[in-house]
């Protein structure tokens, strides 16, 4: 049964009045993969009444009083993406679908999602408490550099008005802030919640907080900018890291230390909640929700990254400590999804933010938390890391035998600098003859080393080890595997000269993906603060930034240079490299080219 999303599907259930609204800028798809119905069947598994509202007219706020004011509180969030990500493309144009939307219809959400959606609550129900949680309140919890306004942001959290924010994964969080409004008291007066941001007149209950420079210099000043980011870097670790302060106006912001990782047994017990895995009876006249159909048939294994990847906000949202699934969980999970009647008998994933990271562990993450002063993967993989492929083949093995299921694939992203060695080799064996359907997802992302140090992604002699380690294993077994790769344009620390190294790398190997993606700058990420600030926020090193619209396109040409529609782009990138003799590489390089080349 789906969590109720209408007065009348609450009245079924003989509720006068929820515990908790949950408010997401989604639309209401009951599976796991969907942080706003993990955490519904989470409270409602511990008798929490929770009533959904999905995607409300934003407008005005007669939808956030379709259930009367919740016993507890509101708890409010964008959805699985950032609003402004959701809306929005990197040339800041309105996006003419939303996949997360019945029917892919734009629109739907408003953007900065939880300060709208927050500011409808309270004009419903003055006084009612907030509850912010998901990415965009997770990213944007201290002031930020916010791209679509080009300027430093105060914490959502003032913005909003909320009385309380979660950050990070919110299990352990929401279950707390539950009990102690069940208990009777207030959102906003929870002190010492783990994984939570709170807003305070002084600091007198945090003696030892650290401060970080306030909403006022970040704002006015650059290098207190960096000086910020520093010392929230050091608030990522749930072992050690202190309470963190910022000062807005007189008020602080006050981010209480991250929520501990769950264990395997907390990971199994979510994965055995009710869901429905589908999306709400409702949505089907639309033609039900396109973001879905990706996952329908998907299970989530792990959570976590061990990599810092600089545009990347997963580890800051999930963290770097890898929490997986016991196997049996995971098996459990696939006989369950094989006896439904929707079901063909395709396992599309079993994966996580990196597929080949299940199992992972370290020895330092129970008691010390990831390492501060060293990157698990950069410039190489640590020896401390230790990855699991063998328990992992046997567990997709084990899913492969289960009755009705003819096909398991492996659909998440892999890291392929763990592909380049003797231990990956029969890993990678295995996935290409049983588990890969169709390409294979690898994200090299660049090929100037120059602009991979900036990224924190490995140089790209390991993409090259791991091609060969690719090509000797399809010269063995005669099964070719296609790799997707992914790329990022405009990326801080690479100009022109570094587009063109790619492009021609590119060239050189007949490739012109069509995933390549325009750098965006997420929210409190590494690369968003080198793209405002211009300099490395550790080193005050100057890193060339490609913020015109001009620059951005061009080097998306020469990124995607088979593209009909970038050969103007192109042309001028050549002739401002003083490179215009590459055009004849470029265009008369094939009989196909030869017409293309007189748009020159």
């Amino acid at each position: 049964m789906f969590l109720p999303v209408t007065k009348k599907e609450m009245g079924k259930r003989g509720w006068d009045v929820p515990d908790i609204v949950l408010v997401t800028g989604d639309a209401y798809v009951d599976h796991p993969s969907y942080g706003a119905a993990l955490i519904s069947r989470l409270l409602e598994s511990k008798g929490y009444k929770v009533a959904v509202i999905a995607q409300p007219e934003w407008r005005n706020a007669e939808d956030f009083k379709r259930f009367g004011r919740p016993k507890l509180f509101f708890a409010i969030t964008s959805g699985n993406v950032d609003s402004m990500i959701s809306n929005y493309t990197a040339g800041k144009k309105r996006r003419a679908t939303d996949d997360y939307s019945p029917g892919g219809k734009s629109g739907k959400r408003p953007d900065r999602a939880v300060i709208v959606y927050s500011n409808r609550a309270r004009e419903a129900f003055p006084g009612v408490s907030i509850v912010l949680g998901g990415v965009e309140a997770s990213l944007r919890r201290f002031a930020h550099y916010d791209y679509w306004d080009d300027r430093v942001r105060r914490s959502v959290l003032l913005d909003a008005k909320a009385d309380i924010l979660v950050y990070g994964m919110a299990e352990r969080a929401i279950l707390e802030i539950a009990e102690k409004a069940s208990k009777g008291i207030a959102p906003s007066r929870m002190d010492g919640v783990r994984g939570t941001v709170i807003v305070r007149k002084d600091l007198c209950a945090y003696p030892e907080v650290i401060k970080i420079p306030s909403f006022e210099e970040v704002s006015s000043d650059l290098d207190k900018f960096n000086e910020a980011f520093k010392g929230i870097s050091f608030g990522h670790n749930p072992m050690k890291s202190p309470a963190i302060a910022q000062e807005h106006t007189g008020r602080y912001v006050v981010q209480i230390p991250p929520a501990k990782p769950l264990s395997t047994e907390e990971m199994d017990a979510l994965y055995v909640l009710p869901f429905e895995y589908a999306w709400h009876p409702s949505y089907s006249p639309a033609g039900g929700v396109k973001a879905f159909e990706t996952v329908r048939f998907s299970i989530t294994a792990h959570r976590g990254c061990s990599a810092e990847c600089s545009f990347c906000g997963i580890h800051l949202h999930q963290g770097r400590i890898v929490q997986s699934r016991s196997a049996a969980s995971i098996i459990a999970e696939a006989a369950r999804i094989s006896r439904r009647p929707d079901f063909k008998g395709t396992v599309s994933d079993i994966g996580g933010p990196t597929a080949n990271m299940y199992g992972a562990r370290c020895k330092a993450w129970e008691k010390e938390g990831p390492c501060q002063n060293k990157s698990c993967l950069v410039p190489e993989k640590c020896p401390g890391l230790r990855l699991a492929y063998d328990e992992a083949l046997r567990m997709y093995g084990a899913i492969a035998s289960i009755p009705g299921v003819k096909n398991v694939f492996i659909g998440s992203g892999f890291r392929h600098d763990l592909l380049t060695d003797k231990y990956s080799e029969k890993y990678l064996e295995q996935m290409a003859l049983k588990y890969i359907g169709g390409q294979m997802k690898v994200a090299p992302e660049h090929v100037s080393d120059k602009v991979l140090e900036v990224m924190n992604k490995p140089r790209f002699e390991t993409y090259r080890k791991f091609l060969e380690q690719v090509a000797r294993i399809s010269e063995r077994t005669g099964k070719k595997i296609y790799l997707a790769n992914y790329f990022i344009s405009a990326h801080p620390g690479s100009g022109l000269k570094e587009a063109l190294e790619m492009s021609l790398y590119l060239l050189g190997r007949g490739m012109s993906p069509e995933q390549v993606q325009d750098f965006i700058p997420l929210p409190m990420t590494f690369s968003a603060a080198i793209y405002h600030t211009g300099k490395h926020p550790f080193s005050s090193k100057k890193v060339h930034v490609p913020r015109t619209p001009r620059e951005r396109k061009m080097q998306r040409a020469l990124a995607q240079y088979r593209n009909p529609s970038n050969l103007q782009a192109l042309r001028e990138a050549l002739k401002e490299l003083n490179a215009e003799v590459l055009q004849k590489k470029y265009f008369l390089d094939s009989k196909k080219k030869k017409a293309s080349s007189k748009k020159f």
